[in-house]
């Protein structure tokens, strides 16, 4: 067997780096990303995890499965909604999935920019999580048990496929 010293070492270190370049570049820039599912307890968002693309976090409150998204839009704010639309909620397919640069309604269709997550109230938008609802610190951000419970109703017959 050759040997190349110290210059195969190099070698391979800088294939093993650029691979795990690669991996992690695929990795951040993934579409519909789905968290681990949490249950009957605080919602923590993790800063340092959101990016452009939207990240969706399940969260079961007592049963009912509710889903918040969190993004990171054009302007550098984090934004959150929950991901079911203020108007199709009730048909259970008013869920969001990102294509592109956009969230769409599986539902009805209508497309949303990421500047419009948090901003827009009533009509066909992603429900909001406005400020006086979350905790921000400079590496989390908590939406309280007590306020998915409230949203509860919000998600009845909701079904992500």
């Amino acid at each position: 067997m050759k040997s190349y010293g110290n210059n195969g070492k190099a070698l391979i270190f800088a294939a093993v780096m650029v691979v795990s370049a690669s991996f992690a570049f695929a990795q951040s820039g993934q579409l519909n990303v789905v968290k681990p599912a949490i249950a009957d307890r605080d919602l923590v968002i993790q800063i340092a995890e959101v990016t452009e693309n939207a990240v969706f976090y399940p969260v079961d409150i007592g049963g009912t499965r509710l889903e918040a998204l969190a993004v990171k839009a054009p302007d550098g704010t984090i934004r959150t909604a929950f991901n079911t639309c203020q108007v199709c909620y009730s048909s259970g397919r008013g869920f969001y999935k990102q294509q592109g640069t956009v969230l769409v309604c599986q539902n009805c269709g209508n497309r949303f920019r990421m500047s419009q997550v948090e901003v827009r109230s009533g009509g066909c938008n992603p429900v909001p999580i406005f400020p006086a609802n979350k905790t921000v610190t400079g590496t989390t951000i908590t939406i309280s048990k007590e306020f998915l419970n409230e949203a509860k109703r919000i998600f009845a017959r909701w079904r992500r496929g």
